[in-house]
């Protein structure tokens, strides 16, 4: 097998954490169409509580996805992601239930409350090797994209035929559907890294924060989730007014998105492949800044319209992909699931910003200065991250050994104790393992019976 190719465990992996994203993804998505039309049904209904019901499951995402990465650093990925799909589930039992506007915003907020996004990213770090993570990321957008695509269809014929609570209902049952694709589909691994178990906590969320390239790569993040709400302020009015009706929005944006991630491709390509990394993410900044920017005047024809939506889901997707790539590849040894803490609480927060500004500036000044706005958050971020220093390469190995020769404890301290050794993830059932190190590693001190899978 060559080493610039997946192996067919990372295949296995990227697979079953793509499925499930997207059941989980799906559950959440459908309701974003749906939510604000049923609400106003409910008891003590008021616009105030209709928003903030929307809205509370973000500032609880944003809220946990910090302390609940930092435990996954500590206790493994599966129980935080078990246990988060669990909450998620429990909150649409309790919305499911709501006769009042209260009661929703409570289940919405129980179901805010399983932050698992860091912790599945941290997981997929774990699972792949550095140079497929990018491939593997963007995998996992592409099954957020089709899951969106398809919430948009399914949610209003969803609550349609059961109403609001029955699709209250369906989420929980995709979050515990989501509970066995982890159980028995995703691999479990051990991961460990040098000097990793020695640093608290704390040490490790500090280190993170004053990790200049990681605040780059986190107001990145805040960045273009901002620019994404703050657009789609207008974006479903200005398809409506020229002339494509709500239920038919799903016809252009599925084929938009397969379109853009198959642009996206070789972009990726010649990141990965020919270190252009830090070229290709500035100028996919740069497209946003300049699509933005001509769309505060040309928005309003609907075949540039068309051409703005696709051309900003390429570089979204290509940004999307590549952000949480970086910050692994950042992140000091041990860190992982802390760093995607800090990014997700990032990525949430600048979610709930953009809609809330985006709001606003739509109501105050109208589309063009919505989209002027947008454009010149994207040129800050230009400006941030013109100084970004791209992570030096590392050399990554897949290991394997002959069964009953060692375990997961023994491999993992003796690899680790290596010159150069930076950490390993063993598969243990796979008698298979990823170890990264620096260049100054030599491969001759590989210990007995531990072999280099060519």
């Amino acid at each position: 097998m060559s080493l610039n190719a997946m192996s067919a465990a990372e295949r296995r992996s990227v697979a079953s954490l793509a499925t499930l994203y997207a059941f989980r993804m799906l559950g959440l998505f459908m309701l974003l169409p749906v939510l604000s039309l049923y609400a106003s049904e409910y008891d003590h209904s008021t616009p105030v509580l209709v928003g903030l019901a929307l809205g509370i499951y973000g500032l609880g995402q944003a809220a946990l996805q910090v302390p609940l990465g930092m435990l996954s650093d500590r206790i493994g990925r599966k129980p935080v992601i078990i246990a988060g799909l669990i909450l998620f589930a429990a909150g649409g039992v309790v919305a499911a239930s709501a006769d009042n506007i209260v009661t929703v915003i409570i289940g919405r907020l129980l179901q805010g409350t399983g932050a698992i996004a860091s912790t599945l990213t941290a997981l997929l770090a774990d699972l792949t090797r550095e140079q497929h993570r990018t491939k593997a990321m963007a995998t996992i957008g592409l099954s957020i994209g089709v899951s969106f695509a398809v919430a948009m269809v399914l949610g209003p014929l969803v609550a349609s035929e059961v109403g609001v609570s029955g699709l209250f209902l369906s989420t929980s049952i995709l979050a515990v559907i989501g509970v066995f694709i982890t159980l028995w589909l995703v691999p479990t691994p051990s991961t460990a890294s040098v000097n990793g178990d020695s640093q608290s906590l704390r040490g490790l969320l500090v280190r993170c924060l004053q990790d200049r390239n990681l605040m780059r790569l986190n107001i990145g993040i805040f960045s273009l989730h901002a620019m994404l709400m703050a657009i789609f302020v207008i974006v479903p009015s200005l398809l409506e007014e020229q002339g494509l009706v709500a239920n038919d929005h799903w016809k252009m944006y599925l084929p938009v998105m397969v379109l853009a991630f198959i642009a996206m491709v070789p972009l990726i390509i010649y990141a990965e492949k020919y270190n252009g990394m830090k070229t290709t993410f500035l100028s996919a900044i740069a497209a946003l800044v300049l699509t933005l920017f001509a769309s505060a005047w040309l928005a309003q024809e609907f075949w540039y319209l068309i051409l703005m939506i696709a051309l900003f889901f390429t570089a979204f997707n290509l940004l999307e992909a590549s952000l949480p790539s970086l910050v692994s590849k950042t992140v000091c040894p041990g860190g992982k699931g802390t760093a995607m803490g800090v990014y997700s609480t990032f990525q949430f927060f600048g979610a709930f910003c953009g809609g809330a500004i985006g709001g606003g500036l739509l109501g105050r000044w109208g589309v063009s200065v919505l989209f002027v706005g947008a454009a010149v958050l994207g040129g800050i971020w230009l400006i941030v991250a013109w100084g970004m220093a791209v992570p030096p390469k590392s050399e990554n190995m897949i290991l394997r050994w002959n069964f009953g020769d060692w375990d997961a404890v023994n491999l993992r301290d003796e690899m680790l104790s290596l010159p150069g050794a930076v950490d390993i993830t063993i598969l243990e059932s796979e008698r298979l393992a990823y170890f990264r190190a620096g260049p100054d590693f030599n491969p001759a001190t590989l210990p007995d019976g531990i072999q280099l899978s060519s």
